[in-house]
């Protein structure tokens, strides 16, 4: 996979203003995709939190592995990293709401003992791109007021939103970090999305989500590109010939990989979560 250029400007000014905005706040809620829960998470904003009381929010779980999703659920809390799961485009603000009451439930008593009568819990917003940050704003708080996109870096500044009775909300823009240590990690971020097209090469991307829907879904590959036992059987660059030449492309490869990509990000494949939970519990990074 080609190196990819995409940590511009405006990410590194979000990133200053979290760490300056994080004393403001009661809470943070981490938003991830629940079909790559940890491959996008950013380690450069886990390391700034500290010890600030966080939420790890699984957007995207109509589109993930049911069963996946909750496996990570149950790891994520097992691994003292409170964590739920929404659908961003339905009801989600009282599952999020009880899950921040019940992570802060010793400050807020704190208030009600010393006769503090507001509840207001201010929330900062964080993540990196396309995770559905602003979709999911904006259904919590009723109104169109983010900045909505099916694209990476739509947001490009923090605001203040109110939802609810009692929940103030900071939105900020989706935030990369500089390097992947991991280049499989570049693989899902780009399959889902998180990365603008135009910085990877689509047949990188397409032979990886070919290797992954052999392993994992191998029926749904098979069945939406019409191909025999034995092109599912030959390797992932002649699987790939044989669904572009199935897409009517004849040999052209490259369109039959933007192809695969997005029939993937359409759920024409079905849902999938590409990283898979560890099989022995292990601390979460705090």
């Amino acid at each position: 996979m080609a190196t990819i250029q995409w940590y511009p400007g405006h990410m590194a000014k979000a990133l200053r203003q979290v760490k300056e905005n994080l004393k403001e706040v009661d809470i943070v809620l981490e938003l991830v995709d629940a079909r790559v829960p940890e491959s996008s998470r950013n380690p450069e904003l886990i390391k700034i939190l500290h010890d600030k009381p966080s939420i790890l929010v699984l957007t995207k779980m109509d589109l993930a592995d049911q069963k996946t999703t909750q496996q990570w659920l149950s790891y994520y809390e097992a691994n003292g990293q409170p964590a739920v799961a929404v659908n961003i485009t339905t009801g989600s603000l009282k599952v999020i709401e009880k899950k921040i009451n019940a992570v802060l439930a010793d400050k807020l008593n704190q208030r009600k003992e010393k006769g503090i009568r507001s509840q207001r819990v201010s929330v900062m917003c964080i993540g990196i791109p396309n995770v559905g940050k602003s979709t999911l704003l904006n259904h919590l708080v009723k109104k169109n007021v983010a900045s909505v996109g099916n694209k990476p870096g739509v947001t490009k500044k923090q605001q203040w939103l109110k939802a609810g009775k009692n929940l103030q909300l900071l939105d900020t823009p989706g935030i990369l970090w500089p390097k992947f240590e991991d280049p499989l990690v570049g693989k899902k971020l780009a399959l889902t999305g998180a990365i603008k097209d135009k910085l990877f090469h689509a047949d990188d991307i397409a032979l990886y989500a070919i290797d992954f829907f052999k392993t994992n879904h191998s029926a749904e590959l098979q069945e939406r590109y019409r191909l025999t036992d034995d092109q599912m059987a030959d390797t992932d660059v002649e699987t790939l010939l044989a669904l572009t030449k199935q897409a009517g492309f004849r040999d052209d490869y490259d369109r039959g990989s933007e192809r695969l990509i997005q029939d993937i990000r359409k759920q024409k494949l079905g849902n999938y979560t590409l990283d898979p939970v560890p099989q022995k519990a292990s601390s979460v990074q705090k």
